[in-house]
């Protein structure tokens, strides 16, 4: 008997290109299951259960009231506890003890000892050393606003944190992102606060129609301008913004208003500080970290943990489980997730075959750990958001665990921004390809979600420009204000709007945009430092601007705040198949349909076009988007009220299509819905009974009739479009 050949697992099977690969593939799978056999003790608890380190270590009450500390220092000889309760001076009163182990320290204490408030440091000595050290497992730290020195402090408030919504399931259908980072989110100059963006900054993104906010910068860091990617106190919310309490509140508040909450989880290296963070925490500069040259990232100036060693994931798992479950967080966004799967951390590579992806350069130890993560995270909350920040493609990534991938429900589609930064630079306006433009949009493997975004935080930095930026620059200072825009802001206006229609539009799971950035915030993101004089001029978002309707800046966010109304209101947006209707590369015309919704884009800076015939499926369609509605700072060429129906035509009539002809002014998008489900439509239709239609569809020259006639374009547009919709409605009336 033939016996059958084994089956592939599952990312193969999906993806035949993968064949060559597949024993290493089935190699970091059964990595990670022995991993999980190998901490669980052969299965006998749950993975969740194994990450559980953050209810042991630190600082804890019993039932009696008495304080308990425990730290992992497998190389100290002696350890104190320091601070305000002995003065901060070496006392046996508060020497703690090694446990049987020879790895863990303890020490139990009366409940007098400390109090809520204290501030307080371990002294650990080791052979040849010692050091005051703030510990591993803190959950509170805070600066002194004249020393700027930081210390772990007693967190124990009389009262608990009291949550009103217990429970809550994130609307993913799509999943849209609002990234927003506590400090810099007001007006103000200053250091932002918890409940300032609770009371001020969460009603915006509420009315914004985002579902989801991504909050930077949550882990305790000890520079301000590392944009909280230099993270000391892996289990300490910073408390720079507030309490922990103020956080929960914030969470709590999101939730109750239906808004999912993630943060970015920074899991991929440590800042090397050695008082503040885990760089030398008890005499061993490795504890934490990979030894030899594979210890420091030569790029980031910082430290790479040791994914292959045991305590290290224990503490890294229990990590994401206490956010869950403390902070009640929906999940996370992984930060750095390409420098943690290779050796040389993604650097200088250009990943251009699967081979790149297979070639011994890859971390097995951080596969393994991701892979372990993002089951933790998911034991804990079913419904968690798990998002992999990955620029390198690695195949498997957001593919589920039990098929070979690591688990993510999310990867960043990271090409993207680069991919418009370098439309913007390098191609003129006549350039930009409508076919290559929905290639870049929509590439992407079947079998992974992604988040497509334009620009995220990123972008923002000092250094690099937003899209805004790179499209008008300077001329945003001068021609921003309501009927003084000249040609570049009329310009930027117009592709803002379409840039993030297309990308939003095209997306394959989820949107993300960073905040502001929908209005078109200026100017970019300068963190306090020596070289500004320590300014939080430049570390906010000027809300004033897009609340001021006598500037450009409320068109924008008033059109985004559109755009998701209209994505939401076709059902299960995100699974939709994205279907291509018609791309002509020589009109720069390109068109596609994703359920009802049908969305139109002619990138043309200077050809408008009437009766452009599209081959939809049969039917009354109605304009709910309009990237040229005076509304949103257009011309309003387009009269918006007259529904369109599609023109009989014999040769599609068994294929349920006819031809829809519109009327697309130059550098413009619009979106139109299929009647019969719900849409934000305009009021008081006018229709237009459906004409046979004439095939090939008419377009014309704007730029040669304006050489022609010598009359502005613009004008020249309009006039067709009125004389368009004028033979329409005399038609409708006959």
């Amino acid at each position: 008997m033939k016996s059958e050949s084994p089956k592939h697992i599952g990312i193969v099977a999906n993806d035949p290109w993968l064949e060559p690969y597949e024993d290493a593939i089935r190699g970091r799978h059964d990595h990670a299951l022995w991993m999980i056999d190998h901490l669980t003790n052969g299965g006998k608890m749950k993975l969740s259960d194994f990450a559980t380190g953050y209810l042991y270590y630190g600082l804890h009450r019993n039932a009696k009231g008495e304080w308990i500390f425990r730290e992992w220092a497998p190389n100290a000889t002696e350890i104190y506890l320091i601070g305000d309760f002995n003065g901060w001076k070496e006392s046996p009163k508060y020497a703690l003890k090694k446990s049987k182990n020879g790895q863990d320290w303890e020490i139990k204490l009366s409940k007098t000892a400390l109090k809520h408030g204290d501030l307080y440091k371990m002294l650990v000595k080791w052979d040849g050393g010692q050091g005051e050290r703030i510990p591993a497992w803190v959950r509170r730290v805070v600066q002194d606003d004249e020393t700027k020195i930081f210390s772990a402090q007693v967190w124990a408030p009389e009262k608990e944190y009291k949550w009103k919504k217990k429970t809550f399931k994130p609307d993913t259908t799509p999943l849209l992102i609002y990234e927003c980072h506590i400090g810099m989110a007001q007006d103000a100059e200053k250091v932002g606060t918890y409940k300032e963006f609770k009371d001020n900054i969460l009603p915006r993104i509420i009315k914004e129609g985002y579902n989801c906010v991504q909050i930077m910068a949550i882990q305790e860091h000890p520079y301000y301008g590392s944009f909280g990617y230099h993270v000391s106190n892996f289990f300490a919310p910073s408390s720079r913004f507030g309490t922990p309490e103020d956080l929960k509140e914030l969470i709590d508040t999101a939730h109750q208003n239906g808004l999912a909450v993630i943060m970015d989880l920074v899991h991929s290296h440590a800042v090397k500080n050695e008082v503040e963070g885990l760089g030398n925490l008890c005499g061993d500069p490795n504890q934490y970290f990979y030894p030899g040259d594979r210890r420091e990232h030569n790029q980031w100036d910082s430290l790479c943990f040791d994914y292959g060693k045991d305590q290290v994931i224990h503490f890294l798992l229990s990590n994401c489980k206490y956010w869950l479950d403390e902070f009640h967080f929906d999940g996370f966004r992984f930060d750095g997730v390409t420098s943690m799967l290779y050796y040389n951390h993604g650097l200088g590579v250009d990943f251009g075959g699967y081979g790149d992806y297979f070639n011994g350069g890859q971390d097995d130890n951080a596969l393994c750990y991701l892979a372990l993560a993002n089951k933790v995270i998911h034991e804990v909350n079913k419904n968690a958001i798990t998002i992999a920040e990955e620029m390198s493609g690695m195949p498997g990534l957001a593919a589920k665990f039990e098929d070979g991938g690591m688990g993510f429900d999310y990867r960043l589609a990271m090409g993207l921004p680069d991919y418009w930064i370098k439309m913007i630079k390098e191609k003129s306006d006549e350039q930009w390809n409508p076919r290559d433009i929905f290639w870049e949009m929509t590439n992407r493997r079947a079998d992974e979600k992604t988040i497509s975004y334009a620009e995220s935080h990123d972008q923002a930095l000092v250094g690099d420009k937003t899209i805004i930026f790179r499209l008008i620059d300077a001329d945003m200072y001068w021609h921003f204000k309501k009927g003084d825009e000249n040609e570049m802001a009329r310009r930027g206006i117009a592709l803002h709007k379409m840039i993030r229609l297309v990308t939003s539009s095209t997306m394959g799971g989820g949107y993300l945009n960073f905040m502001g950035n929908e209005w078109g915030h200026p100017e970019w993101i300068d963190f306090p430092r020596e070289g500004n004089g320590w300014s939080c001029k430049y570390a906010r978002r000027q809300w004033n601007l897009v609340d001021n309707k006598e500037l450009c800046y409320h068109w924008l966010g008033d059109f985004d705040r559109k755009m998701i109304e209209v994505m939401k209101s076709q059902k299960n947006f995100n699974l939709t198949p994205v279907q291509e209707i018609w791309i002509n590369e020589g009109d720069q015309i390109m068109a596609f349909m994703r359920g009802d919704l049908l969305y139109v884009f002619n990138f043309s800076p200077t050809r408008s076009f009437t009766d452009y015939g599209f081959l939809v499926p049969l039917g009354e369609y109605d304009v709910v988007l309009n990237t040229d509605s005076p509304d949103y700072g257009g011309f309003g060429f387009a009269d918006d009220s007259v529904a369109h129906f599609t023109n009989f035509d014999p040769m599609y009539a068994n294929d349920g299509k006819g031809w829809l002809m519109l009327y697309i002014p130059a550098r413009s998008a619009v979106v139109l819905k299929k009647k019969g489900s719900k849409a934000p439509v305009p009021a008081q239709k006018k229709t237009v009974p459906a004409v046979k239609a004439k095939a090939p569809a008419k377009k014309h020259d704007v730029a040669k009739e304006k050489a022609a006639e010598k009359v502005p374009a613009d004008a020249l547009t309009e006039k067709k479009a009125k004389a368009a919709t004028k033979a329409k409605k005399s038609a409708a009336k006959k």
